[in-house]
């Protein structure tokens, strides 16, 4: 059970008040004790120095009974007792008994101290007189030489007495302090408490989110200024939190309004958000809190997340999922170990571009049976024309082969677009597929005195691949360098790298400008358009 403050803080007032009754009353005691008996003691032995002058007349006498008669006398009025003892120990008169019928007080404490010290005190029972008595002794000189000891003594009942008195005062003191400390302390911890609890109350509303609250209290110490800071803080809070939900808001639509489907992932793959886009893209109606996996059931996507959180770069990748496509974009964010994927439903991009796949190899197939026949009735007419004529139907040829040429690479283009298009895999004799596509540009490569370099690392004569493909690949490259170069050489280069070939074609032309390579692998495009007319 939790103790309240007001019961922690006047428990510890109401222990050091009790603390502070039992320590005073008891201290205080004992030093007025203490003063009390010094004080008595000082006064015996001034009193004891004054008597000294007139007890020495009797001693010198030897007038010991004079002696006894004056002790009694004096000790009745000044309500002491007064005791003479000689060295050795012999009490000579004594106010209140018969000294003939004492017994030898040279062992008493006091008579001891004052022969060897010059003066003794001390507080004991008397043995004659059966109660309590504080002693001073004082020695009595005669030319200089102790010859006795007056010794004085006051009966400590008295002083009891007094001291009771005193306690009882004390107590009743003490009682009355301690009562005003317990009110005090009362009043001051309700007042400190009330203050604290309003504080809290304060605090757990503005929790709650009520930014409103404000404490303000009627005083003028640390705790005023805590409810000052307090509203200050409560309005810097809410200007605060108003501001975030203000762009919480914006976020919020134009997060709804993306077209594209968006979701967070937290380190582990979960979903953590994501937007109605995402959720309509993938016919889901609640994704949060499942893994992606549960909710993209794609092995090319789920590789795709595990590429970006090994090396945390962004990656993107095309999938089908239920016979549509998607572009996925998944970038990681590293101060949160998390990623935000982006879908991007582009199945109308790829069916366009299916039906102009389609349409280029419709097309390139209705377009080749004619050009055939062109071309065989252009061979046919090759030997019967002559003069001029001839030089129009070598027009008419060069450029029917450029057409079937084109059509070749429309229909090669498509099947290599084509969706599950696969090469015929061999083993290619590298030197002889340099040998075969080097030989097509010897002609060309003398008419336009170019040189051409081949080199090929040792050790390489046969990979693994489609002949055909590879084969139409160098052509093409080694066909572009040739067309753009007007001096220098190409060089065609093959070097072994990790069980792989590596194949660079170099030439000395003109080269691509920067802002163009970015786009060489788009179909059908071209840097310099004028330029490709002329070729």
């Amino acid at each position: 059970m939790r103790s309240s403050l007001f019961f922690k803080i006047f428990s510890g007032y109401l222990f050091i008040g009790l603390l502070l009754s039992i320590f005073l009353p008891v201290v205080s005691f004992r030093i007025f004790k203490e003063f009390y008996i010094n004080s008595a003691t000082e006064k015996m032995k001034v009193l004891g120095q004054a008597l000294e002058f007139e007890i020495l007349p009797y001693l010198k006498k030897k007038e010991t009974e004079s002696l006894d008669k004056w002790a009694k006398e004096l000790g009745g009025k000044i309500k002491l007792r007064i005791t003479v003892i000689d060295r050795q120990g012999v009490v000579l008169a004594d106010s209140l008994r018969d000294p003939r019928t004492m017994e030898n007080h040279g062992d008493r404490p006091e008579v001891i101290q004052a022969f060897k010290n010059g003066v003794g005190s001390f507080s004991r029972y008397s043995t004659t007189i059966k109660e309590d008595l504080l002693y001073v002794a004082l020695p009595v000189r005669e030319k200089g030489e102790v010859i006795a000891v007056l010794r004085l003594s006051v009966f400590l009942r008295d002083l009891n007495n007094l001291l009771l008195s005193l306690r009882k005062e004390i107590l009743k003191t003490s009682l009355v302090f301690i009562l005003f400390c317990l009110v005090s302390a009362f009043v001051f911890t309700r007042s400190l408490t009330r203050t604290i609890k309003k504080l809290a109350t304060a605090f757990h509303q503005v929790a709650t989110g009520d930014f409103k609250t404000k404490v303000f209290l009627k005083r003028n110490d640390e705790l005023k200024q805590l409810a000052d800071n307090f509203n200050l803080m409560t309005e810097k809070i809410e200007a605060l939190f108003n501001e975030l939900l203000l762009e919480k808001e914006n976020l919020n639509i134009i997060f709804a309004s993306l077209k594209e489907g968006l979701a967070v992932l937290d380190e582990k793959g979960r979903i953590i958000l994501s937007n109605e886009s995402f959720k309509k893209l993938l016919s889901a109606k609640l994704v949060e809190g499942k893994f992606y996996w549960e909710v993209i059931r794609e092995v090319k996507f789920s590789e795709l997340i595990k590429l970006v959180q090994e090396d945390k770069k962004s990656r993107s990748e095309e999938i089908e999922v239920e016979g549509k496509y998607y572009l996925i974009s998944a970038t990681f964010l590293v101060p949160r170990e998390q990623m935000v994927v982006v879908l991007s439903d582009i199945t109308e991009i790829k069916n366009l571009e299916k039906i102009k796949r389609d349409f280029v190899i419709n097309v390139s197939h209705e377009l080749r049976t004619p050009l055939t026949a062109i071309k065989g009735f252009i061979e046919t007419l090759e030997e019967e024309v002559s003069g001029s004529n001839k030089n129009y139907v070598e027009v008419i040829k060069k450029n029917t082969d450029r057409l079937i040429s084109t059509v070749k690479d429309l229909l090669l283009l498509a099947e290599l677009e084509a969706k599950g298009s696969k090469g015929e895999i061999e083993e290619v004799n590298l030197n002889q597929l340099i040998e075969d596509v080097v030989r097509l540009f010897k002609a060309q490569l003398m008419r336009k005195g170019l040189d051409f370099e081949l080199r090929l690392d040792e050790g390489i004569k046969v990979i693994k691949g489609d002949y055909f493909k590879l084969e139409q690949m160098l052509i093409n490259l080694i066909d572009n360098a040739v067309k753009y170069t007007e001096r220098g050489k190409v060089t065609l280069t093959l070097k072994s790298k990790e069980q792989m070939v590596e194949i660079i074609v170099e030439d000395t032309g003109i080269g691509i400008p920067k802002e163009h390579i970015s786009r060489i692998f788009e179909r059908f495009y071209v840097v310099d358009k004028s330029r490709s007319k002329k070729l």
